[in-house]
């Protein structure tokens, strides 16, 4: 298809809980038909040319969702960690996985299984998957901040407060952002990042997010004129 393509999109995958109501399901049953949707997402990012792309997995103010479903997430993110280190695609299409977010307040067995799926994906080089788990933008700002004090700094510009970021790992900013579910607002995500990308949103709940709608939105992203501010 002859448009414009973005090289980095990143999405908001909202509405798997109202997708879980809707179907009669749980809440982490909708939720793990959101991660496998991710898994389409890349095939369409690959098959587009975008060669990184980055989802919003969990914030840091859904820990404060029941317990129940606290607990079950961690759980279904540990599987699907699992599951995804076995996937022949990452190796076959060179998928770097990166994840990014405040990863302390997750149980030790997690981040483990984070560390190795990191570790064994460390050296492709041809797409970028990052996903942001225990993610607030305010509260990457203001981590950011506290450690260039505590580093004494005087002074910081554009690239070392990138540094200083959980998300400082982004080989580049966001060029179009999706956000599903009918929700117009950016709740807090990549507010440094993003601040020049293009958003489009969509009225499908997450799971029921095609390859049409993908189409969609980067027929959108092509009618878009950047001017990154000037």
């Amino acid at each position: 298809m002859a448009f414009a393509r973005p090289k980095h999109i990143a999405v908001i995958p909202d509405g798997n809980r109202r997708w879980a109501r809707k179907h009669g399901k749980s809440p982490v049953e909708g939720h793990e038909a959101g991660i496998d949707n991710l898994g389409n997402l890349l095939k369409w990012c690959r098959e587009f040319g975008v060669r990184e792309c980055t989802a919003w997995g969990f914030s840091t103010e859904n820990f404060d969702r029941p317990p129940s479903e606290v607990y079950g997430l961690m759980k279904l993110f540990e599987k699907k960690l699992r599951e995804f280190e076995k996937n022949d695609d990452l190796r076959k299409n060179k998928i770097r996985v990166c994840v990014l977010g405040d990863l302390g307040r997750f149980p030790s067995g997690l981040r483990n299984k984070i560390m190795e799926l990191e570790k064994s994906t460390e050296k492709h080089d041809k797409y970028r998957f990052n996903v942001l788990l225990s993610y607030g933008g305010r509260k990457e700002l203001l981590d950011a901040v506290n450690r260039a004090l505590a580093g004494g700094a005087r002074h910081v510009d554009d690239a070392s407060f990138r540094k200083l970021l959980w998300t400082g790992a982004l080989s580049s900013d966001p060029d179009l952002v999706i956000r599903t579910a009918g929700e117009s607002r950016t709740s807090g995500f990549l507010p440094w990042q993003s601040a020049y990308s293009e958003y489009y949103f969509s009225k499908k709940l997450w799971p029921d997010f095609g390859r049409a709608d993908f189409v969609s939105a980067l027929r959108d992203y092509s009618k878009r004129k950047r001017r990154f501010g000037k």
